[in-house]
């Protein structure tokens, strides 16, 4: 498998480019540049319930409780740890998660890795590459299938960032691992996969969704990214919130970012509240989940999204925090169907998007850091192809 991301983003991290050009290279995608790749670290994903069933109508016991009869809690949190504090319900099987697995050789999960490197398919193969990524698609699978029986909801498996750019690789990808899981007795109806959300990740999307495969599009950052995975019928859509306010902290030139910063509003928060107007207002099957909160007041603004990704100090603050009904602030639903059937939709946001207009509406700061959230996926998967080649053969092979 080849160690580089051929990318028509790849320009955006070079500062010798101006936005334009940028845009017109992401539309041409061109297949001969390569991103040079930075190591970000990034966590496997456990979706967990609160353990109490209480609510604000019943004299609830805390904030945790509060939120949880808004939006579902995921615990941003590594597989390992927090079982008991906050019981998993679904999970993400994902390079960082094997890697992590490979450093804990007394884990459970550890023996699915294992089986995966001593399996006779994978290591009958002559090229080196084809049978590192044999072994890294059997053990994403065995991970992901030990933890299906572990959890009673879905299993999101990553699929290779590598391929983001091709439509046909992606597909071609999603059938393997839907093949690999059938092997282990996985029922498809168990299963999301997590797609980057570039043009042709969304195309792939649409294609799978159509045969009743269910999608994951991750790494969103703009309205036109979120309404066109949408459009195509992903199963879950997840924008990453505080990254978004990151990048308006140290940048400019973002004309969506700076008209809700002009507004005094948080361009993350607004975001997840525009795509969750749409999905509903527009009648789109998509689930929306929001990522990369950092505080509790992050939590409480987006009440009534399908998913929040918490971590777990936050978790652990809402679930130590008393709210009596007289509490001087009050949680409520900010998003709901009711209210995104009276927001307002420009004519430009309401298009059917098709790659050139998705190109166009792609402003910097989506460009930006799609590309370096695929750099991330993309050093995890190298890193677990090079443990591989180092621990294969096992020494029963």
């Amino acid at each position: 498998m080849s160690a580089t991301l051929n990318s028509p983003l790849s320009c955006a991290i070079s500062s010798s480019f101006t936005l334009q050009e940028r845009k017109l290279r992401f539309a041409a995608q061109s297949a001969n540049t390569s991103i040079i790749f930075r190591p970000r670290r990034c966590f496997p994903l456990i979706r967990a319930s609160s353990g109490s069933s209480s609510s604000l109508d019943t004299g609830l016991s805390t904030e945790l409780d509060a939120v949880t009869s808004y939006s579902e809690i995921v615990p941003d949190t590594v597989i390992f740890d927090d079982f008991e504090r906050f019981p998993p319900t679904a999970a993400t099987v994902s390079s960082s998660l094997i890697l992590g697995i490979c450093s804990l050789p007394d884990t459970k999960f550890r023996s699915a890795v294992d089986t995966a490197l001593a399996d006779s398919k994978c290591y009958g193969l002559e090229s080196s590459s084809d049978r590192m990524s044999c072994f890294f698609n059997q053990a994403l699978v065995n991970v992901g299938g030990d933890l299906a029986k572990f959890v009673p909801g879905r299993v999101s498996t990553e699929v290779d960032a590598r391929l983001a750019y091709d439509t046909h690789s992606i597909v071609q990808k999603v059938y393997k691992l839907l093949e690999l899981y059938s092997e282990v007795g996985v029922a498809p109806e168990r299963l999301l996969f997590k797609i980057p959300a570039t043009w042709q990740g969304i195309e792939a999307s649409r294609l799978l969704e159509s045969e009743g495969i269910q999608t994951h599009m991750t790494l969103v950052y703009s309205f036109c990214q979120a309404a066109a995975a949408a459009q195509a019928g992903a199963s879950v859509i997840q924008i990453f919130v505080g990254r978004l306010r990151d990048w308006a902290r140290n940048h400019t030139g973002d004309p969506d970012i700076e008209t809700a910063l002009r507004k005094g509003e948080d361009p993350g928060l607004i975001l997840v509240t525009k795509a969750y107007n749409y999905i509903h207002k527009y009648k789109h099957k998509s689930k929306l989940m929001a990522a990369a909160i950092r505080n509790k007041q992050d939590v409480f603004n987006l009440l009534g999204v399908d998913y929040i990704i918490t971590p777990l100090k936050i978790l652990q603050s809402l679930k130590e925090s008393v709210t009596p009904p007289d509490e001087k602030y009050s949680l409520v639903r900010r998003l709901s169907p009711q209210s995104a059937a009276t927001y307002n939709f420009s004519d430009k946001e309401i298009v059917k998007w098709d790659q050139y207009s998705f190109a166009s509406a792609m402003g910097p700061a989506a460009v930006e850091l799609l590309t370096a959230g695929m750099e991330s996926y993309v050093i995890q998967s190298k890193r677990v192809e090079e443990l591989f080649g180092k621990m294969w053969p096992p020494p029963n092979v």
